[in-house]
């Protein structure tokens, strides 16, 4: 993959994801699901220009739900990235 903006979707946007923002400088994205941690490492490299300290990934399944009849669907399946940067930078993501 080489179009960073494929590769990285949307910012996380959650209470836990802030928290880890503010006291751990972590950043938490959804990104592709066929992306690697080094696909995530030279997204983030591109698009905001720092270097990542370490890149975790996560599938998350879909949740199962129900709407009052037999047939029981899911919700679609993703792919979380949580970026760890050094102590001095920073993403602008607002």
């Amino acid at each position: 993959m080489s179009d960073p903006y494929a590769i990285i979707k949307t910012v996380v946007l959650s209470e836990k994801s802030n928290t880890q923002t503010e006291e751990q400088n972590k950043y938490t994205f959804k990104v592709s699901k066929t992306a690697t941690k080094v696909d995530v490492a030279n997204a983030v490299k591109a698009i905001w220009g720092v270097s990542p300290k370490s890149v975790n990934t996560i599938n998350c399944q879909g949740k199962a739900k129900r709407k009052r009849t037999k047939n029981a669907g899911r919700s679609a399946a993703y792919k979380k990235a949580i970026v760890t940067l050094k102590a001095d930078d920073s993403i602008d993501i607002y």
